[in-house]
This record gives structure tokens, C-alpha cells and sequence, in this order.
């Protein structure tokens, strides 16, 4: 085992999240398979394989991504239109920092 449920607990406790035996037990599970199939991925061989700077086209390729073209700002009475508390031209949000 690569991650031991401390740990687990430990950066659970840091997102803030409350988490029962049994998920930190699944958690525990998952993360050292993500872990270990890491661990796998370093084990190939890409000496011979060219840096890619974009992986959605080949360079030798027209891009298939849209044009970069500037468009005005939303604005702030725009972006304020649904928001459930506006206040001052900002969003309020409740404090989620207790510690």
C-alpha cells in the first residue's frame, strides 16, 4: 500500500470534508490504484517519443480549434443578473473558512 488512511484523512481534513471509516477505507483503495498504475506509466520507455506542445491535432495540421478573436466583458450588472445575494458589484458567498 502506497497511501495509508491517515494520509487519507489527513487531505480530507484539509478539503474539509467529513468522511466515515468506510469511505476512507474506499478512498484508501482507489488512490493506491491510481498510485500503482502511476508507477506503471513511469515504467515506459519514451525515449524515442517527439515532445508535444498541443495533443488535439498534428502541427503539419490546420488547428480544429476556434479563432482567438477578443470579445467585450460581460459586465458586472450582467454577471450580477442571477446571483442569489449580489452585494456592493460582488458576489456574497457564506464564510466556509472556520479554522
Amino acid at each position: 500500500m502506497k497511501i495509508t488512511e491517515n494520509e487519507v484523512r489527513y487531505v480530507a481534513d484539509l478539503a474539509n470534508l467529513r468522511l466515515t471509516d468506510a469511505e476512507v477505507s474506499r478512498l484508501r483503495a482507489d488512490l493506491d490504484g491510481i498510485l500503482e498504475h502511476m508507477d506503471k506509466l513511469k515504467e515506459i520507455d519514451t525515449s524515442n517519443v517527439e515532445p508535444m506542445a498541443q495533443v488535439l491535432y498534428n502541427p503539419e495540421e490546420p488547428a480544429s480549434l476556434r479563432a482567438d478573436e477578443p470579445v467585450p466583458p460581460l459586465g458586472n450588472q450582467a454577471a450580477m443578473a442571477n446571483a442569489p445575494q449580489p452585494g456592493a458589484g460582488y458576489f456574497k458567498v457564506p464564510r466556509v473558512i472556520e479554522r
